[in-house]
This record gives C-alpha cells, sequence and structure tokens, in this order.
C-alpha cells in the first residue's frame, strides 16, 4: 500500500478528492510515523489518534469532498491555539488542562477546508523563547537532533520537516514561524497584520503576533495561507504573467539589526546565493542596508518582555519557569511604553522609504544555527535572552512593523542541516513573496523531508 506521509499537501488533497485514498487511510499513515519517530523529535505535547481517524470519517462523508481545498490532509496545531474537546496548555504547568469547548478560527478555518487535526504541538512556556523546551517536552530539529527546533512554534516545525504532517499551524510575534522554519527547512509566511485572524492569547503581543503556515514546499504554503486568509495573498501575479515574472527591486543586507550580533558564513552565504539566483531571473539587485535605528534592540525587548507580561496575568507563578517569571516581571514594567505604540510608529516611518526604492529586502534568516536542544527553561533568564539574541536577530524588525516576511529554504549549513534566508515585503505584499519563493525554489530545489527513515522519508 503505498505511504502517504511525506506527500505534500496538494498531492495528498487532490489524491482524497479524486477518491485514489481515503481520509482514514492518509491520517492512520501518518499517525503511525508519528507513534515511529516522535519519541526522537518531541514534536507533538498530544497526539489525537482515535478522535483523527474519526474525524478523517466525517471528512470522507462530506457532501462537498471533490470541492475540499485541504480534503484529509492531516494538520498540527500549535500548543496556543484552541481545538475544540483540547486543552491549551501554552507550554505551561500553569495553565488549565481544561478541553477548549470551540476551534479558533484559523483552526475553524482549516477544518472547514477539509483538513484533519492530528495533534497539538510542543511550545516553549507562553511561547516566549526560540527553543521549544517544557515540561511537555523537548522539540528537536529533525535535521540535526542534537539541535534544537527552534522556537515557539518549534513543534509545529519539527513535525512538517520529519514528514509526520504535511504542514502545520504557528504563530510569529517576534519571529516563531520563522526561527524554527529556518533551523528546519521550512517555507512559512508571517502575514502582514490584520490578513489572517491573530486572536493569540490576550492583545496578541500589542498586535505583533500573526498566525500562519509552514511548509516544506511554496505550494503548500500558499495554499494554506489561502485557506487561512479566506482568499488569494494580496500582491499575486497572474498564473499569464508567471512564465515572464515581473522584474522587482530586491534590497540584500548582510547586516544584523541588533548591535554587535555578526551575521555567520553560511547564512551570509545563503543569502548572498539567493540575491544571485534571483539577479539571474531578471531582478534588480542591489547590496543596501535597511536604516535600522540604534534603539531597535531596546524596543524589541521592551514589547518582548511586555506581551509575555499580559500573558502571564492569572498563572499561578509558583507554576512559571524562572526565566518566564523574570520575563514577564520586566515587561510589567515596559507595558506603558509600548501599550500606544508610538515607538513601532517611528519605526515604521523610518523604514518606510527604504521600502519606497525596493520592492523586498532579502536577508539571512538566522545569524548562526539553533542551540543545543537541552533544558533551556531551567537556565536563567539572561541566558535565555542573550543565546536566542545571538542566533535569531533578524526576525523582531518585521513584527514592529507588522510588515509580511517569509522564511525560505536555501542552501545547506556545514552539518548538512538546511540553511534558510528571509524575504520582507511591504503591506500586501504575501503574494509578491510567495512568488519569488516560488522562483527560488524552481531554480535551486531543496529536500524536503528530514532522512529520519532513508527513502521512505522523502516520500519515496
Amino acid at each position: 500500500m503505498t505511504s502517504w506521509a511525506g506527500r505534500t499537501a496538494v498531492e495528498i488533497a487532490a489524491a482524497v478528492r479524486e477518491k485514489r485514498v481515503t481520509p482514514r487511510e492518509v491520517v492512520a499513515g501518518h499517525l503511525a510515523r508519528i507513534d515511529r519517530l516522535d519519541g526522537r523529535i518531541g514534536a507533538f505535547r498530544t497526539v489525537r489518534a482515535e478522535a483523527a481517524l474519526a474525524e478523517a470519517d466525517e471528512v470522507a462523508a462530506r457532501g462537498d469532498l471533490a470541492e475540499l481545498p485541504l480534503a484529509g490532509v492531516p494538520v498540527a496545531v500549535k500548543d496556543n491555539l484552541a481545538v475544540r474537546g483540547e486543552s491549551v496548555r501554552n507550554g505551561s504547568a500553569a495553565t488549565p488542562d481544561t478541553p477548549a469547548g470551540h476551534d479558533h478560527e484559523t483552526v475553524a478555518r482549516l477544518r472547514a477546508a477539509g483538513a484533519v487535526v492530528v495533534g497539538l504541538t510542543n511550545v516553549p512556556e507562553l511561547c516566549v523563547f526560540g527553543t521549544t523546551e517544557g515540561v511537555h517536552g523537548t522539540a528537536r530539529n529533525p535535521w540535526d537532533p542534537g539541535r534544537s527546533a527552534g522556537g515557539s512554534s518549534g513543534g509545529s516545525a519539527a513535525a512538517v520537516a520529519a514528514g509526520m504532517v504535511p504542514i502545520a499551524l504557528g504563530n510569529d510575534g517576534m519571529g516563531s514561524l520563522r526561527i524554527p522554519a529556518a533551523n528546519c527547512g521550512l517555507v512559512t509566511i508571517k502575514p502582514g497584520h490584520g490578513v489572517i485572524p491573530a486572536g493569540i492569547s490576550e492583545g496578541d503581543w500589542f498586535g505583533m503576533s500573526e498566525n500562519g503556515p509552514l511548509a516544506t514546499t511554496v505550494e503548500d504554503a500558499r495554499l494554506m495561507f489561502t485557506v487561512l486568509a479566506g482568499q488569494e495573498p494580496a500582491g499575486r501575479e497572474e498564473p499569464a504573467r508567471r512564465e515572464e515574472p515581473a522584474a522587482r527591486r530586491i534590497a540584500v543586507s548582510l547586516r544584523s539589526p541588533l548591535a554587535g550580533v555578526a551575521v555567520s558564513r553560511p547564512y551570509a552565504a545563503a543569502a548572498r546565493e539567493a540575491a544571485a539566483v534571483l539577479m539571474k531571473a531578471g531582478h534588480q539587485v542591489r547590496r543596501a542596508d535597511p536604516p535600522y535605528p540604534a534603539s531597535l534592540g531596546v524596543t524589541a525587548l521592551a514589547h518582548w518582555t511586555a506581551g509575555t507580561a499580559v500573558d502571564a496575568r492569572g498563572l499561578d507563578r509558583r507554576f512559571l519557569t524562572r526565566r518566564t517569571r523574570v520575563h514577564a516581571a520586566i515587561g510589567r514594567r515596559c507595558e506603558h511604553l509600548v501599550a500606544g505604540s508610538a515607538a513601532r510608529e517611528r519605526l515604521r516611518s523610518r523604514l518606510e522609504p527604504f521600502f519606497g526604492e525596493y520592492d523586498v529586502l532579502l536577508t539571512p534568516a538566522l545569524a548562526r544555527r539553533s542551540p543545543q536542544a537541552a533544558p533551556w527553561h531551567q537556565r536563567g533568564w539572561l541566558r535565555n535572552v542573550l543565546a536566542n539574541s545571538a542566533y535569531s536577530p533578524l526576525t523582531p524588525p518585521w513584527n514592529l512593523t507588522g510588515w509580511p516576511a517569509m522564511a525560505v529554504p536555501f542552501g545547506t549549513l556545514p552539518s548538512g542541516a538546511p540553511c534558510s534566508v528571509q524575504l520582507v515585503g511591504r503591506p500586501g505584499s504575501e503574494g509578491e513573496l510567495l512568488d519569488l519563493a516560488q522562483q527560488l525554489q524552481d531554480r535551486r530545489p531543496w529536500p524536503r523531508i528530514a532522512p529520519l527513515e532513508g527513502a521512505e522519508a522523502a516520500g519515496g
């Protein structure tokens, strides 16, 4: 029997719509893979085996099966979004183990499109940090299991990279989609503000957090984005124009926005090589650095901690880890500074002229590979902050501005794990970014699934 684990969402949905395979067969195959591999990877906080199989049968019985864009596609959901009948633990022992009475809007949209939720994925406590570990487990990078999958959507990224699901749902408040996607060789897009329903905890980290897809191909990311947004991504080129895509003005920057943090050689090389590919594709590519303000690090830290302070309200501090307690305590002192969004508006005003001159910014996605997979939740606050800042300084500016940004696999690290670049655009340019990512994929294809089980892991 053909194994559907390791196939793309587009392939699976087409096969289910055409009745070449049933949703139950697809889901059962992925559950079996989870059972074999997740003990090594730690992607899932909980697996909904029986419920997922029952829901797969419900999808098969739908009268609109032939029209469902995600017919029978298994999906994993980050454990800070409500899934009906399951608790939302948000990576913490301080949160209640109470089943949710309804689906989050993004989960409801995925299910309406025919997707089947197979489980909820591990996150760091309150989704604060760029590594994923805690009382519910440690998410490892399937390409390099000694390293963290990243965070905070680390479990979702690990699940997709290991072929345990073809797509997963995550969110991004300071890089929490792009960081694990870059570590695990995935495609993701953090949409601009208001494009996909947010509703993440209390206040969406002052409007910085956005929900988005994690996938192994641009085609899958585009499909999931379209379902989540309820429409095609803005700025997308018409299919008839894609044979000769419009030339874009692309700025390439290797500079870290955070003073004192340098980009390592593999990530800088990946950005340069991606720039060369896009130049050969006909785009106008120039080296240019955005005018990041010297105060950017302080602004990012204030918003990062203040968002955690809001999320920690009402939780029993005795059950929070020390790093979370310190982060929230600092944030309580910063809430009044960030509530009015004045610093974010100043940043947007400073960067807008740059994006008047250039359509898209290309950067490395990370400064270096992720930290070791270790009990970071048991370590001190400053050690965590320094480790996070040293490897992921390039993502926070685009949460502060609220502009769309992608992580796209490109190149390979010395360890053999994937490298990645970041694409950033102006508001409303999600389709444009996806088109450029597709051009990178077409001209430099990347391995999709980590080779955990030889040929089977590649979907062969």
